[in-house]
């Protein structure tokens, strides 16, 4: 007993110590280069008597000993900056607390609410740490070093008489309000959506002071919704005029004297296969026999470099955008349309500039030999993928003999490559039947089918023939050559082994061995979860296992294609890293030096963040699109698969739309259900009930929002 009194008495006093350290710790932190003596902490932090102010003493012996703080003189001490800082970046929680991604530390570093400064959601912050006695990392923000962003998406509540105003924004993205004053209101309107510009977050103000800097409309109408999907993500809705003025002078007549410069393949049997509502067409293939019985292959891509020329307008906006972004109901294209839809895109009967892969591949789809350079073509057809698909079925139709030579040929290439290791994510995409408003009427799912395999084959040779051509020697030495490069990292086998242990639950297994066992296993997963209810949640799990593509100078090969040089050249219409590989390979064509490859990082690392903003963009309108579908449906009943289990709900996906929407916990009242993260399910303390990920539940649409893009249901059994 007295032992255990001890034990209490000792963790009473080290919570003690932690307690008046951090308020010491925090107190000088609001002047971080000031010197200070026990009186000045004491007046301070307000500890008045002797036995607060002796403790106070013995806490900033304890501090110094450990190197928090110095002690410049004897009893004058000033916070140790340089030992218990670090810097990373700022993710808020719904409560106001924190955490801090720091690299090289596993853990991630918590922050009290309080304690974060001026920081917003995502900002690269410099934090000081706490000493934690071995508890979980936690800290304060020091400063903040780079904003990541400083417009927001909200709503505007006006309040005390106009005098001043707050705009709402989603708590996902900002975790405070931002104070807009009278004379910063604009135009603006009390309930309106609009875009407020944070300019300053005074020190000891509760929320960060702004300014109205776009006016979107009234929340929940579809051109506001969309509008507003683009602000958040910071992407341009049109072109600036300099930009489409600049645009309009370049010369797009083809040119008898470019020709001269430039391999005619115009007499060679060339078309497109596009999505049947494409307008912008940046690759083609062409085909024909040669005399000695092998064919002659080629990738013909929309020379984007020829028009778009380093240090124009027209180059920084597209360097800028760095991608287009395809919403649900309209295209943001990265080139203006008189480059995009028109002088670039491979249409039909056209002649066109175009940088091509050209190869010669016997009947096996063995690459013999591979010419890469600027040409001249012109396209004879443009199918639609459907199109295609039915005479690779069988049905009669133009170039016949052409599109089943390049199905042929595809399906060994994609054997072999699937052999070796690549994984075969065949994730289906959600699209809309739309009314002449946008409005969505219907939903349905596009499937990768054998034309769409066929292009997508000839262009992964493309990619990675380029890259080995531009990075390895005839003797396959690397060359050392700067290019841009398509990687894809290891998967972590954390993720892999908690996939494993969960599709268990399902009667899967997955074999974590080397490289090859274990992409096979993930391929038969795949292949066996096809058509059952669990399908689209074993493929999200197993794809959230894998890393984030990326681009990079620096080249680790391509996991997920198996590929060692992997690059992107298909696509510079709507990609500006392929902008750069065209530049590059011509520049090497040309006998030009291996040039520094960090400016050429810079430009990958801001087209990877672009790429992501864009997925994320595409990702918000098709929820969006959901919930509207779902708007007239409210009270109607369904049947869904549990798509996500959570301390605070369940998510229910429905199977007709890929809609998903949230069971609160506290909103299911037969018993009251505890989170089992374990077993990814929420487990009813009296019945004992098991509602897990995978099961089928009865659900009804009890309420949508489309500002939030949530959509409620109730759970019914």
């Amino acid at each position: 007993m007295a032992k255990n009194k001890q034990k209490h008495k000792n963790s009473d006093k080290e919570n003690g110590y932690r307690q008046t350290a951090h308020k010491i710790l925090r107190y000088m932190l609001k002047y971080p280069n000031k010197q200070m003596n026990y009186k000045q902490l004491a007046s301070g932090l307000q500890f008045r008597n002797p036995r607060q102010k002796e403790h106070l003493i013995k806490v900033l012996s304890k501090l110094a000993a450990k190197h928090q703080l110095i002690e410049e003189s004897p009893g004058k001490f000033k916070l140790n900056i340089e030992n218990n800082t670090a810097i990373g970046v700022i993710d808020f929680t719904t409560s106001g607390a924190a955490y801090v991604s720091v690299d090289g530390i596993e853990q991630d570093i918590y922050i009290p609410k309080g304690q974060s400064k001026n920081a917003l959601q995502n900002d690269l912050v410099q934090l000081i740490l706490h000493d934690n006695k071995g508890k979980r990392a936690e800290g304060s923000i020091l400063e903040v070093i780079q904003r990541n962003r400083t417009r927001y998406v909200g709503v505007l509540e006006i309040v005390g008489n106009g005098k001043y105003g707050f705009v709402n924004v989603d708590q996902t993205s900002l975790h405070v309000d931002i104070y807009i004053p009278k004379e910063e209101l604009g135009q603006a309107q009390n309930g309106q959506k609009v875009v407020a510009k944070v300019v300053d977050w005074p020190e000891g103000a509760d929320s960060p002071f702004g300014t109205i800097v776009e006016i979107l409309g009234t929340p929940g109408d579809h051109e506001v919704e969309i509008h507003a999907i683009l602000a958040e993500y910071g992407l341009p809705a049109a072109f600036p005029d300099e930009v489409e003025e600049e645009a309009a002078q370049i010369n797009t007549q083809i040119d008898p004297e470019e020709i001269k410069r430039r391999r005619d393949m115009r007499n060679v049997t060339t078309f497109t296969i596009d999505p049947a509502d494409a307008k912008d067409f940046d690759d083609a293939l062409s085909v024909r026999k040669l005399e000695n019985g092998n064919w002659e292959i080629g990738v013909h891509i929309a020379d984007v470099s020829h028009y778009v020329q380093p240090g124009t307008l027209l180059d920084q906006e597209a360097y800028n955008r760095a991608t287009s972004v395809y919403l649900v109901d309209r295209v943001v294209p990265m080139l203006p349309e008189i480059l995009s839809n028109q002088a670039c895109s491979l249409r039909p009967n056209e002649e066109k500039y175009t940088f091509s892969a050209v190869f010669e591949m016997d009947d096996n789809a063995q690459v013999l030999n591979s010419w890469f350079g600027r040409t001249v073509t012109l396209s004879d057809r443009r199918f639609a993928y459907e199109e295609a698909q039915e005479i690779i079925e069988g049905k009669e139709g133009d170039l016949k003999e052409e599109i089943l030579t390049l199905d042929r040929l595809a399906k060994i290439m994609r054997n072999r490559r699937l052999q070796k290791g690549a994984i075969a994510f065949d994730k289906i995409e959600v699209k809309f039947h739309l009314d002449e408003k946008g409005d969505p009427l219907g939903v349905y799912f596009k499937e990768s089918k054998d034309a769409n395999k066929l292009i997508e084959e000839f262009m992964l040779l493309a990619n990675r023939k380029v890259s080995e051509f531009v990075s390895l020697k005839k003797n396959g030495e690397e060359t050392g050559r700067t290019f841009i490069y398509r990687i894809h990292d290891d998967p972590d086998p954390d993720k892999l082994l908690s996939l494993k242990q969960f599709i268990k639950t399902f009667g899967y297994d997955l074999s974590l061995g080397n490289r090859r066992e274990t992409t096979s296993s993930l391929n038969k997963l795949l292949k066996d979860v096809k058509g059952k209810g669990e399908e689209n949640m074993v493929e999200t799990l197993a794809m959230r296992s894998m890393s984030k593509a990326i681009y990079s100078t620096e080249n680790i090969g391509h996991y997920g294609l198996a590929f060692e040089y992997y690059t992107h050249f298909t696509s510079p219409i709507r990609r500006y890293p392929d902008v750069m590989a065209h530049r590059l390979l011509q520049h090497y064509l040309d006998g030009g030096k291996s040039p520094n490859p960090e400016p050429y990082e810079e430009d990958c690392e801001h087209s990877s963040q672009r790429e992501r903003l864009a997925a994320d963009a595409e990702r918000d309108s098709t929820k969006y699109m959901q919930v509207k579908f779902l708007e007239e449906q409210v009270g109607e009943e369904f049947y869904g698969v549990i798509s996500g289990v959570t301390d605070w709900g369940i998510y229910v996906e429905l199977p007709e739309s890929r809609a998903e929407g949230l069971v609160k916990l506290r909103n299911i009242r037969d018993d009251h259900y505890v989170f089992d993260q374990k077993n990814y399910a929420i487990v009813g303390q009296r019945t004992k009930k098991i509602y897990q990920l995978g099961d089928k539940v009865r659900v009804k649409l009890t309420g949508v929002d489309l500002e939030k893009k949530q959509i409620d249901f109730e759970l019914l059994g």
